[in-house]
């Protein structure tokens, strides 16, 4: 019986010498421009109706290291160089697939200083990693180590706004094994005044990371924005410590979240979860900023994926399914249900929390979805379809 390892990428920082740092910054400005002429040569055909793929402009960088203008390519490995290519084929392929947006040229100064590097890119001897076109290994903080005979497949090397250098190596990961089935299952409904509360009746408290740093935050960009634009040292020192500070409150929220979904994952074999749409949400001005700092969608996708790993399943209802208005004890639907009201009592004499009662509502919902066979995820299967939950319980205007 083969068994099938679970790839996963393990991030670690690394402080550069001053001859890697140029090297990759080299690199770094490489992949942006040839990611850059491949795009404008694809549009240029898209234009024309004609096709571009992969090899068509693998050959095109061929030719463009030959030129006097674009030898300096020639400095820098060619398998960053490569991989950009295909990071481009993939956003065409997803494009065509109705999957995403036309790729957008990437910016010198807002677009992420990444280099992925693949195996004849890099050499990992005994714990050690070294780039190609280096003569020294990277000096890589260990803060866990990588599984027991761990050969990274691709290794991906990157500067974040704050100045911090990153390494991730892709190994395969064999201790990441299915946990043993349960029949326990647990509805959860995302809030703002309580991060998430379970069907359990367990409420989780929302931590406001960014909050908790907003007088800071406001500090450094009033700074930032009273220095001179351009390129001063004063300003990219300003535009760095506001970066920190952003990077400080992602790090909080990304290690509160690993550390949640893992616990809920590890102790149910079945959660549901409501099918929000994040990205219109965020549009209300009065509600973005405390619907970014939730993080919903980043809590969604932990979810899926470590579900994934560990042979757990994850159930999203259809996010028209009135969740908070209809009653967990008799299955009575609200007329009106206005977010000011936070408990309320059903005609059947039982008195519900609001939040509570929409989570037993998705659990019920999620275990339906199950046992009848519908598609939890209408609007990314089948779009303009309704499906079994939204038919059983039509959306009523308040």
């Amino acid at each position: 019986m083969t068994v099938n390892h679970v790839k996963r990428a393990f991030k670690y920082r690394f402080y550069p010498t001053d001859a890697q740092a140029a090297e990759l910054a080299r690199t770094f400005g490489c992949v942006r421009k040839v990611y850059n002429m491949a795009l404008a040569a694809r549009t240029q055909a898209w234009t024309r109706q004609e096709r571009v793929n992969y090899n068509q402009t693998s050959a095109m960088l061929t030719a463009w290291k030959k030129t006097e203008e674009l030898a300096y390519l020639n400095d820098v490995s060619s398998v960053p160089l490569q991989q950009t290519l295909r990071h481009l084929q993939v956003s065409f392929t997803n494009f065509f697939g109705k999957r995403a947006k036309y790729p957008r040229f990437k910016s010198r100064k807002k677009s992420r200083k990444s280099a992925e590097y693949t195996t004849s890119g890099f050499r990992f001897r005994n714990g050690q990693l070294t780039l190609a076109k280096m003569s020294e290994p990277l000096g890589i903080a260990w803060s866990r180590a990588l599984p027991e005979g761990a050969s990274p497949s691709t290794v991906t090397v990157s500067l974040d706004a704050a100045g911090r250098w990153f390494v991730s190596l892709l190994c395969e990961d064999p201790s990441i094994k299915p946990l043993p089935a349960t029949d326990t299952a647990v509805g959860i409904d995302v809030g703002l005044d309580h991060l998430l509360t379970l069907s359990t009746g367990d409420k989780i408290a929302n931590p406001r990371h960014e909050r908790r740093d907003r007088a800071r935050l406001a500090k450094a960009q009033r700074e930032l924005a009273r220095k001179a634009e351009g390129e001063g040292a004063n300003r990219a020192k300003a535009r760095r410590k506001a970066a920190r500070i952003h990077a400080r409150i992602t790090d909080r929220r990304r290690d509160g979240l690993h550390k949640l979904t893992s616990k809920l994952v590890r102790e149910n074999q079945t959660l549901v979860i409501e099918d929000l749409t994040v990205r219109n949400m965020v549009k209300n001005r009065s509600l973005a900023r405390a619907v970014s700092d939730a993080a919903w969608s980043e809590f969604r996708s932990m979810l899926e994926y470590k579900a994934a790993w560990y042979g757990r399943e994850v159930i999203a209802v259809d996010r028209w399914f009135p969740s908070s208005k209809l009653c967990s004890a008799c299955g009575a639907l609200q007329d009106k249900m206005p977010l000011s009201v936070r408990t309320w009592t059903c005609d059947c004499g039982t008195t519900h929390d609001r939040d509570v009662n929409a989570a037993q509502n998705l659990l019920g919902a999620g275990l339906a979805l199950t046992v009848c066979g519908a598609g939890v995820r209408p609007q990314r299967s089948s779009p303009g379809r309704q499906s079994a939950m939204k038919q059983k319980t039509p959306r009523r205007e308040p």
